[in-house]
């Protein structure tokens, strides 16, 4: 059995407007399953691993504002190790490797692979991760990398450097993004792409983790979390460490990072209301909004609508997007949760307009505000509200209002959408205490 840890990070910016600070890239679904149906990356990636190894132990280690859109689009029984805030790989890895000592009683001896939650892939990529896994039990190096060989000279990616040109390869050097000059030279001597995939016995990093760190257990990690200094787990262990050996990696492998990258693998050149005449050539139009888009005489674009805004862009100009979406300073405006969905229709002073979808059988957590009254207006489906410990059956047309400090929460029997009003001179999504649910 596999000991697998997925990365899962990102701010949410080079996929904007259909990414945010909670919907990173990874949970985006703008791939077709064979059903007809979409699946996001994250999605596509633990489908892939059940395929190739169903009794894979998986834990994808992330931040608070993920772990809603996990479970929402993975399920409740998918194992998570949450980060309390963002501080680079290493900090990552090192409290999940304590989360999977000290938590699920894995043993210093067992392998873990490290990589990250979304690469473009097929299944042999996962046959390969579980090869590096045996390497590791067997070789005689202390951290096994995967180098995936370069399409093309590459600035986005580190090179690993290997001693020789052998599937499996002791490491002689790493070399940081260079330019597409410096790139070629790379892979002229036979340099590999970084793809951010690590083997290790668990016990060498939990060592490595302590000494860098100086940490008792999990719980002393997870609580002094937010003191910890941002550092990749390059930096502090790989390039650090003498015996290190390189597997080469030669299938598909892509990351998708950028529109124009991501755009390459859709299956189809429109998502969403959308049409286009025939002097368009090349473009994707992405379309969230329940409104139509029209595109005439456009070549090589992408157009993307979300409730966060609208991008028109040049393909190879998309790349470029993050400076520019640094300075929009809008509020989360469409998130996942693990109960269904929201998003946001009108924001006013004084006032905040949310759409909310809860999928059958699940509920919002009990829990009050202190600054805002909300009022539910239920629009299709069936549930029921408790209010202060009273439990009431809703159906569309029913209304509910909260004042502030109140304890409610909604429960949906079936698919429940329900209009939410926020009213209040300070309106935060920090105001929210949260309670245990009443029997």
């Amino acid at each position: 059995m596999m000991n697998l840890v997925l990365l899962s990070g990102g701010s949410g910016k080079r996929l904007w407007p259909l990414s945010n600070d909670i919907r990173s890239k990874q949970f985006i679904k703008l791939f077709r399953r064979e059903d007809g149906s979409y699946e996001s990356m994250v999605q596509r990636v633990y489908r892939q691993i059940r395929e190739v190894d169903p009794e894979a132990a998986v834990t994808i280690a992330t931040s608070k504002s993920q772990v809603s859109s996990i479970h929402n689009q993975l399920g409740e029984d998918v194992g998570v190790c949450v980060e309390p805030c963002r501080r680079d790989t290493f900090p990552a890895i090192a409290l999940a490797a304590a989360c999977l000592h000290d938590r699920k009683g894995v043993s210093e001896d067992e392998i873990v692979v490290v990589c990250p939650v979304d690469p473009y892939v097929d299944p042999d990529y996962f046959k390969a991760l579980g090869r590096l896994a045996e390497l590791a039990g067997n070789g005689g190096a202390n951290l096994y990398l995967m180098g995936i060989e370069p399409a093309y000279p590459s600035e986005k990616y580190g090179y690993i450097i290997p001693q020789g040109k052998d599937a499996i390869s002791s490491v002689k050097t790493f070399k940081e993004k260079p330019d597409a000059e410096t790139a070629k030279r790379y892979i002229e001597e036979g340099a590999l792409w970084n793809g951010g995939v690590f083997a290790f016995r668990l016990g060498y990093v939990l060592e490595i983790a302590r000494r860098l760190i100086g940490f008792a257990d999990y719980e002393e990690l997870y609580d002094r979390y937010e003191t910890l200094n941002k550092i990749s787990f390059d930096y502090a262990v790989v390039e650090q460490e003498p015996e290190i050996q390189v597997m080469r990696f030669g299938g598909k492998w892509k990351d998708l990072g950028t529109w124009n990258t991501l755009t390459e693998e859709m299956s189809e050149p429109v998502l969403g209301q959308a049409m286009y005449n025939e002097t368009c050539e090349n473009i994707n139009v992405i379309n969230e909004l329940n409104v139509p888009v029209l595109c005439m005489g456009l070549k090589n674009v992408i157009v993307s609508a979300s409730a966060e805004g609208i991008l028109v862009s040049d393909k190879e100009q998309s790349s470029y997007i993050k400076p520019f979406v640094d300075r929009i300073g809008q509020r989360v405006m469409f998130a996942e949760k693990s109960w269904g969905s929201f998003t946001v229709l009108d924001v006013e002073e004084g006032s905040v307009t949310i759409k909310v979808t809860l999928s059958p059988g699940h509920k919002m957590n009990y829990h009050s505000h202190g600054c805002r009254d909300e009022v539910w207006t239920v629009i299709s489906g069936d549930g029921r509200t408790i209010v202060d410990g009273m439990e009431e059956i809703v159906h569309p047309g029913d209304v509910v209002t909260m004042q502030a400090g109140c304890k409610h929460t909604v429960i949906a029997d079936t698919e429940l959408k329900l209009i939410e009003v926020q009213l209040g001179g300070e309106i935060s999504v920090h105001d929210k205490q949260k309670y245990e649910f009443p029997t």
